[in-house]
Order: structure tokens, then sequence, then C-alpha cells
């Protein structure tokens, strides 16, 4: 505190704002562009000078110090989209050489590219909520960008701390799909790669089907990422148009679940299920509707639909004062139900993905998984620990170049804390109560389901739907691995089906082709290894 009263009236007897005085030397990179007096834009990009002076890790970094990271051309531009009404702005910037052409580099170790952002923490005042993100994306083994702590100054006017960040790019080390070229139209080549995004704004196409639950008409927005609008020929629009639609028709039929014609066929189950974990984890108000994407490969490099990369997540994480985005309980997912009206809605994907018993199995056991490593109390309480630390000394120029603390920025939640260590606190309270309320509402099915506490019973049988039609689906919750005789008749005692089963631990779900059965009443008999049974009575429509 006297550090900060001494630097204030060093700026008042110099006669320069106090944060003007305030960085000499830092324990971050620093990032310092020169616009010669051009004010930044929201596009086109404006050239300028970009220096970063770098060190190594635990060297301290000076100011005048040679810019010796990177030193050369850039384009710069302001990004972000309701951001940009803030006072702090985030930017774009890529690399040039003298001819303005793309220079591709290596900054602090990520892979070389041109193409960065630096993202403006300002309605943050964690610092932290993008960055926590994407690491524990990145843990979950997904790609997601890449992120470094450093402090930018703009035309010597100090900007604070930012986060510079890789962009969602096509190459080997980002989203590792196919180069698609303009001359690529026909046969496995027109199959991938391609990234689009759903978003506010669309250049690309409508989904033919509409968002449940929204009141408005309102209809889901797709956007080109890779090729870009300019590039992407016809036939390329065409296809990656007609593959999102074939997904979102297989996801939509009545064998949706069938694993050889249903959605599985077009997308990949496993990256929707962690694109879902870090938005539930999050409680991402924008998730799901903004700020997201898919990407797909060509056929003969698997081809099919993955969620992601997650992207933009400074409204989560208790940091949106609407639609219940600031609950710790329920679940994201359903915000059409809670927001009917707003603009941007979610697609009925997820809705559907609710009742793929396959999905909430799988779910339910990558959670656990997680919440045992990369999502566990310890780890996310140890990433945040490390950004306090890390941004420890350079937090007091930015809160004097920017005095947030203890003031309402759209959309924070209220009461809004006093100080740094408030917002912290806040931060781990809510994460507490939120990972808490996931563990304790898992959809409990599939190999990972746990016997309730209140039965004795080693086994648990049921039938779903019941009453069925063509297809008797049997669950079968065993305690233990174990063999058993199925045994199926009828009201008269005629012997339908008849097969032994070998249980692992968990749900097993068994089904049996009943199409040539007559409509009526039928038992499910199971008998035991110790010679025990269960009776289910089950009726054909």
């Amino acid at each position: 505190m006297k550090h900060s009263i001494i630097i204030i009236l060093i700026g008042i007897i110099l006669g320069r704002p106090a944060y003007a005085q305030a960085l000499t030397s830092s324990n971050l990179p620093i990032v310092v562009v020169n616009t010669n007096g051009q004010v930044i834009p929201n596009e086109p990009r404006i050239k300028a000078q970009l220096g970063i002076v770098y060190k190594g890790e635990g060297i301290r970094n000076n100011i005048n110090d040679p810019r010796n990271h990177y030193n050369g051309l850039a384009g710069i531009e302001v990004r972000g989209q309701s951001s940009q009404g803030f006072p702090m702005k985030s930017y774009d910037v890529e690399l040039w050489n003298s001819d303005s052409t793309e220079n591709e580099v290596s900054l602090f170790g990520f892979p070389k590219e041109s193409d960065f952002s630096l993202y403006a923490p300002y309605t943050d005042k964690t610092l932290m909520r993008n960055f926590l993100a994407y690491t524990f994306t990145r843990e979950m083994g997904r790609w997601a960008a890449r992120c470094r702590y450093v402090e930018l100054v703009v035309d010597d006017d100090y900007k604070g701390i930012y986060v510079l960040m890789e962009k969602i790019k096509r190459d080997s080390s980002r989203v590792n799909i196919a180069k698609l070229g303009p001359n690529e139209n026909s046969g496995d080549a027109l199959t991938g790669g391609y990234i689009v995004s759903i978003d506010k704004g669309a250049n690309a196409w409508y989904s033919s089907v509409p968002p449940m639950q929204s009141t408005n008409g309102q209809r889901i927005r797709y956007s080109y990422v890779y090729p870009k609008i300019d590039s992407i020929t016809l036939p390329q629009r065409n296809y990656i148009k007609s593959y999102v639609d074939s997904f979102e028709q297989a996801l939509g039929s009545a064998n949706y679940q069938n694993p050889q014609w249903g959605w599985r066929r077009h997308a990949d189950e496993a990256s929707f299920i962690d694109y879902f974990i870090v938005n539930e984890l999050t409680k991402n108000v924008d998730g799901y509707r903004i700020s997201t994407y898919l990407y797909k490969d060509k056929q003969t490099r698997g081809g099919k639909l993955f969620a992601g990369p997650v992207w933009d997540y400074d409204l989560a994480f208790y940091n949106a004062n609407y639609c219940r985005g600031s609950d710790a309980v329920g679940w994201a997912w359903q915000f059409n139900g809670v927001c009917p009206g707003d603009f941007s809605q979610v697609p009925f994907w997820w809705n559907q993905f609710q009742s793929d018993t396959t999905f909430q199995a799988n779910f339910r056991c990558r959670w656990k998984q997680l919440r045992a490593t990369s999502l566990s109390d310890l780890r996310i309480n140890q990433l945040m620990d490390s950004v306090v630390s890390l941004t420890e000394e350079a937090r007091m120029r930015h809160f004097l170049r920017w005095p947030v603390l203890g003031q309402y920025i759209w959309p924070n939640v209220q009461p809004v804390p006093v100080s740094y260590s408030g917002e912290i606190q806040q931060l781990r309270n809510w994460f507490a109560g939120r990972v808490a309320w996931i563990d304790q509402n898992l959809p409990n099915r599939g190999i990972c389901y746990e016997f309730p506490n209140t039965t004795s019973k080693d086994l648990i049988v049921s039938a779903r739907p019941n009453p069925f039609r063509n297809v008797l689906v049997l669950s079968l919750k065993s305690r233990t691995i174990q063999s058993i005789e199925l045994a199926i008749t009828d009201a008269a005692g005629r012997m339908m089906h008849r097969q032994n089963i070998y249980l692992n631990y968990g749900e097993n779900r068994p089904s049996i082709n009943a199409d040539r059965w007559s409509a009526g009443i039928y038992f499910v008999r199971i008998l035991k290894e110790d010679g025990s049974s269960e009776v289910l009575q089950t009726l054909k429509q």
C-alpha cells in the first residue's frame, strides 16, 4: 500500500499518470507496441512496431532492455464483440515481415505462428478465467490455446496485465486437420479439413433444426472459420453444410443411439463429452451457443465431426449476473429453458445427449476419471495459486491503471469483492460448490454406476422403456463381476428367449429383438450363480 502511494505521489509531482511511472521492470515478459500515433481500429489491422522483452524464466525484464524475444513489424486491431465497449481493449496481432507478409515465429516456446491474441482481463478481476479453462482442456488431452501472462505498453501508455494467447488455427500443432486448398473440390480431398463456429453472426448457413424451448423463432447460425469465407469454394461450402446437416438429422432421428446409423457415425463422442465437461465445470453462460467451434478432418484421417476447441471463458466461473450464470447449481446446457428469449440459443444436440444412455454413462466415467486427476480439488487450487503468485507484483500496476476492484463492471455478480484476495476467495468458494454439485448430480448409469447405500442387493434389474415395442432393453446393474442366465417367457409360460450373460461391474444393457412377439405381458427371469433369482414383469405394446 505504501509503495502504491509513493508511485501516485511521484506521478502527481511529475505531472504524469501514476501508472505511467509504474513499469520499469517486471517478472513478466514486457510487450511494447508503437503505432506511430495511429488509433488502433476494430478493423482493418494497422501497421505497428512490436517488441517483446523476455530474458528467460526467473530473470527480470526491464522496459529499456533490447526487444530480444521479438522485434519487428506487426498488424494490430481491436478484437472482441461486447468487450470492445470496455476501456481496456483486447487486440489481435499478426507478426509481419518487412513486406507485410506473415512472419511465423515461436513465441515463448509455442509452435511457430504469426497470429496471436492479447486478451484484456478487464471484467475478469481474477485475471485467470480464460487461462484456467484452456489449461484444464489441455490437461484433458485436447488442444486449447497456450497462454502467457505479459505486461503491455502501447505508445508509451501502460495497459496492464494481458494474456498473450494462440488463436484457433489449422496446423499440425493446433487444430491438426488436413490443409484444404481451393482446388480440392472432389473425392477424399473435399472431405477435410474444416473448422466452423456457432456465434452471434453467421456467414455460412442456418441449422434446419430450431433450438428447443426458444420463444422468438431463433435459429442456430454457423460461420466458416477454415477455410475462410473469402477462400472457401462452393463445393466445399456444400460439403461441410451437408455433413453437419447429416449429423443433426441422425441425432434427431428415432435411431439416434444406434451405434451404426445414429449420430456417432458422424461425430466423435469423446470430444463432445470433454467439451461438455469444460462448459459445465465452468458454468459458461455463453457455452454451446456463442464462440462454439467444431472441426472435421478428411475421411481417410477419421473424418468425424469433433467438438472444440474451447474458446472465450471470461464470463464463466461465476462472472455473469444474468440467465443464472452465477449459480453453482444447475446445468449450463439448459440455458434455453432459463432464457428462452435470448437471441443466441443452445442447439438441440445437448438436450438429445442427455437422453442418450451411452453418452450419460461415458460422461459419468470421464468425469470421475478427471476428478481424480486434472480436475481434482488439489489441481484446481494449484492452478489458481500459480496465477496468484505469478501476477503478484504486476497486479499492483494493473489495478492502478484499471481501478476496478470493488467496482461493478458488466456483468459482474454482486456484491463485488473490494480486493483481489476477495475475488480469489469468491472464485474458490464457487468452484467448490460447483464441482460438488456435479459430483452429486451425475447420471448414475453405465460401468461407473455406483450402488445406492440403501440396498444390499448385488444386482438391480429394470427395463427401459417399459412398456416396450420392438426391442426390449434391460438394465442389469451388478455390484460384482458375475454370470447369469436370462430367460424370458410370455404370460402362457412359453419360452421366448434364453441366454447366458457375463456381467461386468456397473450397468450392463443387453437388448433383445422382440419385433415378432405379440403384444402382452412378459416375464424376465434372472438366475444367478448362487441359485437365487430376480423376476421382472414387462409389457409389450
